[in-house]
């Protein structure tokens, strides 16, 4: 009888001192945040209870699963005692949306939807409008769309007939202008409605946004009435035309109500998808009772977040909730949400009287909707189900072009997923304002936050060799000293645009640099410059190869190539009119209108001549003064 006994594996360390730290939590609502080694941020979270929480991400063995890797990678942590759990879930994502921790739900901040505008002047106009609002005037929305604000503008023009010019032109209008005369202003640049029944529309117009149309009709019909008994026919005829409009928009926006009787003022509709490990969160907006459009987010690390929130957690809601929730979270957290949120999922009370709380508006989530209700929200669930096929589709055919493109090169990535591609163009006009662009290529799209531009200097002009030495030189000389320590990671592939010209080039910076002459690839055209017959040209001596016209691959290196093109130029073109102004245009210059501008540039002959004069010249322009001359000048030189 073997009397033997297996030595028990050693401690770990980091896992005890963690295990320790969880011990000594408090049974308390509050935030938990994991670190890496690094320091870097993987994880937020939220509690009712802190300690049962955390404890049940290292009690339980997670070992050879995703789960489990996760967890190995936390080094530390860091928790944050709240008073209840409507503030653990604001403070968690107040977090989640400043510091982007690896493994969460994450929504790209987009809060620029556009409004409608009605400007406050005697005659009011209304306007499309983005950006901060001003107290002075009168906003609705938002709206989900440019074309929804650009809709109800259309709307209202025929309905009310508001004016939608500039004030500028408004002041000099001789005579009406077109829209008067296909009846969609009442032209009161002219005087021909005065400005009590202007004002009248303006307010009927307001009151159609808030959604009391039938209040609205009921004023006009009176008002109908009144003309007619007092035997004036044609305004009575005018108010009946503007009756009938507003009946057949009314009739074509479908406003039915509610089975309670009475309009959904605001709402936004929330519809949750998951599929192929991706997410769609579709929100519907219902402004003043008319259903506006929808508009589709898709957020980041859906299955990371989704294994972590239901580590050892056997209560954790399914996954189309956490995403609602993280969406619900992040996207009302700065803004004022609509008194009504119609949700596909039940969302946790505490959510909901934390948005309240924190907004100041009275909000209420409804998840099974009746009649009309109803019919938005299946609307918005199945909008939210194609567009995140459309996704799910197009994502496929951007990993089957990258798959092709590494077969075609022969190249053995360790991940497909982080497979990247830098791209470099050289941009310029007769040698003037030479820029080079680098964008990058990773996770199957384009990485426009990680693109740059390198102003060229120090070279003969147009000479795009020592452009292309010059900005090789610049991107890599410190990645290759990284990469010599062990830090930081080069490219899988380097693009040139050009051909074994520019590959040479590329092949010398890299020999000087110590790099893999494998990385290069130069992008040829052929002899006719013809569109998908190019050719790949090779640093390292293979013969160069040519892709197919059909070719996934050729249809992703053209895509990068483009893109370095376009980026390039519109560079080349910024710093070329800075360069030419001066390093400002007239335009940007405060105090300098369109008269100005028009009087400035026939003195002087043009932006050039406007650059080149004196102070002294500037002030003798008719309505510019010395000080105004003074502020020209420092801005064009």
């Amino acid at each position: 009888m073997d009397d033997t006994t297996t030595a028990p594996a050693p401690a770990d360390p980091q896992r005890e001192r963690l295990l320790e730290e969880v011990a000594g939590l408090p049974s308390l609502p509050g935030v938990y945040r994991y670190f890496d080694a690094q320091d870097a941020l993987l994880y937020v979270g939220k509690a009712r209870n802190l300690k049962k929480r955390v404890a049940s991400y290292f009690q339980k063995n997670h070992a050879g699963t995703r789960i489990g890797h996760m967890i190995g990678r936390i080094a530390r942590m860091e928790t944050t005692v709240v008073r209840s759990e409507a503030e653990a879930l604001l403070l968690e994502n107040n977090l989640i949306k400043t510091q982007n921790p690896k493994f969460n739900i994450l929504f790209r901040d987009d809060k620029s939807y556009p409004y409608l505008k009605i400007a406050s002047h005697a005659f009011p106009r209304v306007a499309y409008y983005r950006g901060a609002v001003d107290k002075k005037h009168r906003y609705f929305g938002p709206y989900p769309s440019a074309w929804a604000v650009k809709e109800s503008i259309q709307l209202l023009q025929k309905v009310f007939r508001l004016r939608t010019c500039e004030d500028t032109v408004f002041n000099h209008r001789a005579r009406p202008c077109l829209l008067h005369q296909i009846k969609r202003c009442s032209a009161p640049c002219v005087g021909l409605v005065s400005a009590e029944d202007y004002a009248r529309d303006v307010s009927n117009a307001e009151r159609f946004l808030l959604g009391e149309p039938q209040e609205v009709m009921d004023a006009l019909q009176q008002r109908m009435m009144a003309h007619a008994e007092a035997l004036q026919y044609e305004q009575a005829a005018e108010i009946r035309n503007q009756l009938g409009a507003l009946s057949r928009v009314l009739h074509q926006q479908s406003v039915e109500t509610n089975a309670d009787g009475a309009f959904d003022k605001d709402a936004d509709v929330l519809a949750a998808v998951v599929q192929g490990g991706r997410a769609c969160v579709n929100l519907a907006m219902v402004r003043g009772g008319r259903h506006l459009g929808d508009r589709p987010y898709f957020p980041a690390h859906v299955d990371e977040a989704a294994a972590l929130g239901t580590a050892g957690d056997e209560e954790a809601a399914p996954v189309e909730v956490q995403v609602l929730e993280a969406f619900i979270a992040q996207h009302y957290l700065d803004g004022a949400p609509p008194p009504l949120l119609i949700t596909s999922h039940a969302i946790d009370k505490a959510l909901v009287e934390g948005l309240s709380e924190a907004s100041g508006v009275r909000v209420t989530a409804q998840h099974q909707p009746r009649e009309q209700r109803r019919l938005w929200l299946e609307m918005a669930l199945k909008n939210g189900q194609l567009k995140l096929a459309q996704l799910l589709s197009e994502e496929g055919s951007q990993q089957a072009r990258t798959r092709a493109l590494v077969d075609a090169l022969d190249l053995a990535p360790d991940n497909l997923d982080t497979f990247r591609i830098e791209c470099f163009d050289i941009s310029h006009t007769a040698g003037e304002a030479t820029q080079a662009s680098c964008v990058v290529f990773e996770q199957h799209k384009m990485q426009s936050a990680q693109y740059r531009r390198y102003n060229i200097d120090g070279i003969t002009p147009g000479d795009d060799y020592a452009a292309m030495r010059q900005v090789l030189t610049r991107r890599y000389a410190r990645l290759a000293e990284g990469a010599a320590k062990g830090e930081g990671k080069l490219p899988d592939l380097v693009l040139v645009d050009g051909g074994r010209g520019q590959v040479s080039m590329a092949r010398e910076v890299f020999e000087e640099l110590g790099l893999d002459l494998g990385l290069i690839v130069g992008v040829e055209k052929d002899e006719c410059r013809k569109v998908g017959l190019e050719e790949l040209v090779f640093a390292d001596g293979r013969p160069k190869i040519g892709l197919g016209r059909e070719s996934a691959a050729l249809m992703l290196v053209a895509q990068i190539r483009d893109e370095a093109h376009r980026f390039a130029i519109t560079g080349m073109r910024a710093k070329r009119a800075s360069v030419r102004t001066g390093g400002s245009r007239l335009e940007d210059i405060a105090g300098v209108g369109p008269r100005k501008r028009a009087k400035l540039l026939q003195r002087f002959g043009g932006v050039r001549g406007v650059g080149a004069a004196s102070v002294d010249d500037l002030a003798t322009v008719d309505g510019i003064s010395r000080e105004l001359a003074e502020e020209i000048y420092r801005a064009l030189h």
